[in-house]
């Protein structure tokens, strides 16, 4: 009896990508006719006619089944989604713009079959990507990398083969906080990452932007590590310390030289010093209080509006 690879595709707004990725995905299945696949197109709540062609591509062939979300979660949402219908003895994560290359699968599943039971896409250059979008990036990697004990690799995608208990363990984490690549790396098994250029897409426009790659970075960051708080205690020892010592000398000043100059220029600076750390600390404070609120609402992680080629299923 054949394997079954289940293959979860997250597209909002992809009208322009969806028959190419469609056209490649059947290669792919084709190269590979030890495997049995199935394809899950998360439609998450596109305003193009992404939703129409995607009703099209299943009428042709069922092996891609639709899960139509109310609205948009973002892609972790629609990975999340993605899950709940998996049923494959591994599973795969692929972006629907064709920047994930479909026919990197190959490769996942030659590892796979070597033993490995996570298998990702390590980008090893970004054609067409702006200096703004890779400094993001990089920043990105580096901080995750020295924040979650090296968990998360450097320049490690969310394109990757998951083994059924990998996805199945990451599937059982119900928190509403969701960053996918995280709770991967949280949950460890044997992995091990690919190296491939990541192309230009092949057509619409990024919804990558500055601001919300920046979010996705934070909440990524701020769920996986509780470094940021104990940098708050370092942080206030250091001021205290570098206080102190700044009183010393002053002392020593007054007492052997005299005071030459008022110093109102040098309590304002320390002032807006301090406000400035007070704030910053606050605001590391805040995005953790902001994590437990989403947690504590205990909201699902998306809804679903419409399946094709599918029974109905749980949210989460």
């Amino acid at each position: 009896m054949k394997r079954l690879i289940s293959i979860i595709v997250p597209a909002f707004n992809e009208e322009l990508c969806i028959e190419e990725l469609v056209r490649r995905l059947k290669l792919v299945f084709f190269e590979n006719q030890g495997y049995d696949f199935e394809t899950i197109i998360v439609e998450n709540g596109s305003t193009d006619r992404t939703w129409e062609i995607l009703q099209s591509v299943h009428k042709q062939d069922a092996r891609f089944k639709i899960v139509r979300l109310a609205r948009n979660f973002r892609t972790d949402g629609g990975i999340t989604a993605g899950l709940d219908y998996v049923s494959g003895d591994a599973c795969v994560f692929l972006n629907a713009d064709l920047q994930d290359p479909p026919e990197l699968i190959t490769e996942f599943i030659k590892k796979w079959e070597d033993g490995y039971e996570n298998i990702y896409m390590q980008v090893s250059k970004r054609v067409g990507t702006g200096p703004i979008r890779t400094f993001n990036s990089k920043a990105f990697y580096w901080l995750a990398s020295k924040l979650t004990d090296h968990r998360i690799p450097k320049n490690a995608s969310d394109y990757r083969l998951l083994d059924r208990k990998v996805y199945e363990a990451v599937r059982s984490m119900n928190e509403r906080n969701r960053f996918v690549r995280g709770l991967v790396a949280w949950v460890g098994f044997k992995s091990i990452g690919i190296e491939a250029e990541r192309p230009e897409r092949f057509g619409g426009e990024s919804k990558a932007h500055s601001l919300k790659v920046i979010d996705l970075a934070l909440k990524g960051i701020f769920s996986h590590s509780y470094i940021p708080l104990k940098m708050i205690t370092a942080t206030g020892v250091a001021i205290s310390l570098t206080s102190f010592i700044a009183l010393v000398v002053c002392v020593v000043t007054w007492v052997t030289v005299g005071v030459p100059f008022a110093g109102f220029g040098t309590i304002v600076s320390v002032i807006v010093l301090a406000f400035g750390s007070i704030t910053f600390m606050l605001g590391i404070i805040a995005e953790y209080l902001g994590l437990i609120y989403e947690e504590v609402k205990g909201r699902p992680n998306f809804v679903v509006s419409e399946l094709l080629g599918l029974k109905s299923g749980g949210e989460k």
